[in-house]
């Protein structure tokens, strides 16, 4: 019995994963960029493609010299840790954190884990937007949750607030929002953030508990364009921030993050031992000592944002020049243009004809569009454009292969 549960949920699992794993998993993908090699103009994800930031390795050298013997102890959630982290929180919102509020994770996917377990009990409803990253319907579904997805609006890339509230019922016990969006590039301006919260807290006493949000802004401080930008916990009390140092500074593997709970939380001091336990139920989700150590440290830096803005700028000023219909992202480090043909598979694929990989749309659940990571170099870009002028023009001249080639490519 006990196995057909572990592989009925495991099932389940990989269900939500379908698309993802498909497309990392495709032939074609894997044949294309193993045989480009240095000529791969890799878009994919948010890896770095330089050599890491200056003063990241000294600052994690550092912290890995011992000042006394239990300075790699077992060890969750440092004070001087959490003080650098209230320090800047500070600074960006002027909230009254303390240091109970605030729980060093593995990532900003810790972080998210943490704070989706804390507030929520197996059966309730969580909802996030389309598209979304990748792990969302994964996590909640991990944790017994049933996932409900609410598309944005299309027009604006903003939250659909509308769709939001009619998504919501007695088991909504979660809202996940992300800004600056990941794919989008989207920072919910104050006045959305400031209905949101009211929806919220009018759906909360209608329903007679609280629904949580978790903001997932792992990209708050890649902002573009003199954008200011603003959290949803700054306009509403239930809520949790979870952040990643990886994003800020070009290091996803490294792994290091926080969540924050909300010092007007309703039931502050319940959600804080509900965080902590679910932490520690989390596999001990907590930053490795080392990092724990160097976040003083690691506060202090950050990749060359402009040069990411200029990236932006120059990639999306080529592709409308070649006929591409793009908009220009407010933040994050991902750009989202429209896939010349409705098949967006098809494209992706075409793409990788010109030694160009990044993800197509349907992997977000978000068909007819494909995703750049701005994290790429300008050499990268450089080599990228002349493919992107010869996809674009074949699209224009032919139809896309069968859907029935493409299914069979799919699987």
């Amino acid at each position: 019995m006990s196995g057909q549960t572990v592989f009925g949920r495991t099932a389940r699992l990989r269900e939500t994963q379908a698309a993802f794993r498909r497309a990392i998993t495709d032939p074609v993908f894997m044949r294309r960029f193993k045989e480009a090699g240095d000529d791969a103009c890799d878009f994919t994800t948010g890896n770095p493609h330089e050599m890491p930031l200056s003063g990241y390795v000294e600052a994690l050298q550092r912290a890995a010299e011992p000042h006394h013997p239990n300075w790699f102890a077992y060890g969750a959630n440092q004070p001087v840790a959490r003080a650098a982290v209230i320090e800047s929180l500070l600074s960006r919102m002027g909230l009254p954190f303390e240091q109970a509020d605030i729980y060093l994770t593995a990532g900003g996917a810790g972080a998210i884990d943490v704070g989706i377990k804390a507030v929520t009990s197996p059966g309730d409803e969580a909802i996030f937007c389309l598209p979304p990253w990748f792990f969302y319907e994964f996590m909640v579904v991990e944790a017994g949750l049933t996932p409900v997805k609410v598309p944005i609006d299309l027009s604006s890339f903003d939250l659909d607030l509308a769709a939001i509230e009619a998504a919501i019922t007695p088991r909504t016990r979660l809202i996940i929002v992300n800004t600056p969006n990941n794919p989008t590039g989207r920072i919910y301006r104050p006045e959305l953030l400031k209905d949101l919260a009211l929806l919220l807290d009018e759906a909360s006493r209608r329903h007679g508990r609280e629904i949580y949000l978790l903001s997932d802004e792992v990209y708050n401080r890649i902002v573009f364009d003199g954008i200011e930008f603003h959290s949803p916990m700054e306009f509403y009390p239930n809520s949790m921030l979870a952040y990643s140092y990886g994003k800020t500074l070009l290091t996803p593997g490294d792994r290091n993050g926080y969540l924050a709970v909300s010092p007007h939380a309703t039931h502050r001091e319940a959600l804080q031992e509900s965080a902590n336990l679910a932490q520690i139920a989390c596999g001990a989700s907590w930053s490795s000592r080392i990092h724990q150590h160097a976040i003083p440290d690691l506060e202090k830096l950050s990749i060359d944002i402009p040069a990411v803005e200029r990236r932006r700028d120059r990639l999306v000023t080529e592709l409308r020049g070649m006929g591409y219909e793009v908009h220009s992202p407010e933040g994050s480090f991902w750009l989202l243009p429209k896939s010349p043909w409705e098949d967006d598979w098809a494209f992706w694929q075409l793409l990788m004809e010109h030694n160009i990989f990044g993800a197509p749309g349907v992997v977000l659940e978000f068909p007819g569009f494909f995703r750049l990571s701005l994290s790429a170099s300008d050499a990268m870009i450089d080599r990228s454009l002349p493919g992107f002028a010869a996809a674009i023009e074949h699209a224009r001249s032919a139809d896309p292969p069968a859907p029935a080639a493409q299914s069979a490519a799919r699987r």
